[in-house]
């Protein structure tokens, strides 16, 4: 055989290789494309959240402008799609007070969560001596007086859909659960030793 004829024949078996190599991408791009329009078409809903209760150990001001708090709450996360499943990945849950957050973040485990399934967590979230600006803490007084102060607790993280088996990219997750809490909530509150739990069973607003 002469050098020509093996030349030719490596030229060819390049060809082959080329040719398997750009079939064998294609078909992954197709593949690829065809989850990514189920996903479209499936339209992922995004989870439900409720603040079922929440229980006050600790919600202290002192001077100057100094904020303890120590307190668990029980949240509750809803998947309402049917085909399609969440990753949650990395959430912080930590408590504000008009606008200031009061406590540390609280880092909730990472869970999957199928079709129509339900998820219960039930963190502590604190704060020891938290500094906050002068007007809230007047404010924080007021509330206290009148019997009842407002809460914000918020989820920050990240989700992942999955559908089949394709798993999406992150997504942004954030919750915000107002709670009520105070000596004016006397229904729906029950002694815990020298802790009060709220019941509060609270729809939480989500953005994804």
């Amino acid at each position: 055989m002469s050098a020509k004829d093996c030349g030719h024949h490596d030229e060819e078996r390049h060809k082959l290789h080329r040719r398997l190599f750009a079939a064998l991408v294609g078909f992954i791009i197709l593949i690829l494309f065809i989850i990514l329009l189920i996903f479209l078409i499936l339209r992922p809903t995004k989870p439900h959240f409720i603040l079922q209760d929440a229980t006050i150990y600790s919600f202290n001001i002192s001077s100057p402008n100094l904020l303890t708090t120590n307190f668990q709450i029980t949240l509750a996360s809803r998947n309402p799609n049917d085909k399609i499943g969440i990753y949650y990945d990395k959430l912080d849950v930590y408590a504000t007070y008009r606008g200031q957050q009061i406590t540390l973040p609280t880092l909730l485990p990472q869970t999957y969560q199928g079709h129509k399934d339900f998820t219960i967590w039930s963190p502590f979230v604190y704060g020891n001596s938290v500094p906050v600006a002068p007007y809230l803490s007047e404010s924080l007084g007021e509330d206290q007086m009148a019997g009842t102060v407002l809460i914000n607790v918020k989820v920050d993280g990240r989700v992942r859909w999955k559908v089949g088996t394709f798993v999406s990219g992150k997504y942004h997750l954030n919750v915000n659960c107002p709670a009520y809490v105070g000596g004016k909530m006397i229904g729906n509150t029950i002694a815990v030793g020298s802790a009060m739990k709220y019941q509060l069973v609270q729809n939480c607003h989500v953005d994804v």
